[in-house]
């Protein structure tokens, strides 16, 4: 048996409390300081509206856990977080693991904070 229409779009279309929990969930990854620091830094290859590709722009989570003195573990552990906030994506290819920032999402963070 098919599901109506409205059946459809009430699933796939979040209600409005639905954006608020996805929103303090990010804000919640963002609390701490190292991933912010990882997602600000993953940001800053946003130039306007546009993201370069993940073959464009690549990081692995040992580039960061060496500038930031923390150890792959933690790094790995704030990269997980990060994505199960919905703020970036990963992909991985051979060996390197590539992330980048989720453009809605950080769509979102613009728009909650410039009013």
């Amino acid at each position: 048996m098919s599901k109506s229409k409205a059946e459809t779009e009430s699933v796939e279309t979040p209600t409005p409390e639905d954006e608020l929990e996805q929103m303090a969930r990010m804000f919640k990854a963002l609390s701490n300081p190292h991933r912010l620091r990882i997602y600000r830094e993953l940001a800053s290859c946003v130039c306007g509206s546009v993201a370069k590709s993940p073959e464009e722009f690549r990081n692995c989570q040992c580039g960061f856990a060496d500038r930031f003195g923390l150890a792959p573990s933690t790094v790995s552990h704030h990269f997980k977080e990060l994505r199960e906030a919905g703020l970036i994506h990963m992909k991985r290819e051979a060996k390197s693991v590539l992330f980048w920032v989720d453009q809605e999402a950080a769509r979102k963070l613009r728009h909650v904070l410039n009013g």
